[in-house]
């Protein structure tokens, strides 16, 4: 199972929110820059989540989103169920009638690792993945409109495609 983004947003908004439950209420702006996500597409994103009682919302000035349950027992497939089709194992090359009497190639070892995915979500807690967190590092980046490191090309891609034009050959010259 792969996680579209706003699942993977709720995610990491549940573990900023659950980070900072001690404070009180936290602002959809505090998440927003804490993810560096955008403002508007996180507010829907975590009223969804409030709509799927994962968190609570409290308007006005000191308002902001909770939990809505202990860390210990809202586990991440409760997190993602208003985005994601929990308990759908895709066909790992997308064929619609994959399984059963019409196995795909790939559907007998990929039936084991989704499944496997499936039960991560299922039994994974969000007090899982905070324990499981580095002391001291957060789980949230801090905001940047910056990236402190360069970008990393792709090295899938051989020199001949990424060489200069100048230094390319023709196709079917020799070199001496």
């Amino acid at each position: 199972m792969w996680l579209n983004s706003t699942s993977q947003y709720a995610i990491r908004a549940v573990l900023y929110v659950a980070e900072h439950d001690g404070h009180g209420p936290v602002r959809v702006e505090d998440v927003a820059t804490g993810l560096a996500c955008p403002r508007n597409y996180l507010s829907k994103t975590l009223h969804g989540l409030v709509q799927a009682g994962v968190l609570r919302s409290t308007r006005g000035p000191k308002g902001g989103f909770r939990l809505a349950d202990r860390p210990e027992r809202l586990v991440l497939a409760r997190v993602i169920a208003p985005f994601e089709p929990v308990a759908a194992r895709r066909c790992l090359i997308g064929r619609p009638d994959c399984g059963g009497a019409h196995p795909c190639l790939a559907h007998h070892r990929w039936k084991d690792i989704a499944e496997a995915v499936g039960d991560f979500f299922e039994h994974t807690s969000v007090a899982d993945l905070l324990a499981g967190a580095s002391p001291g590092l957060p789980l949230s980046r801090p905001a940047s409109r910056h990236r402190s490191s360069p970008r990393v090309r792709p090295t899938h891609r051989t020199a001949r495609h990424t060489a200069p034009p100048e230094r390319r050959k023709p196709h079917g010259s020799t070199t001496q």
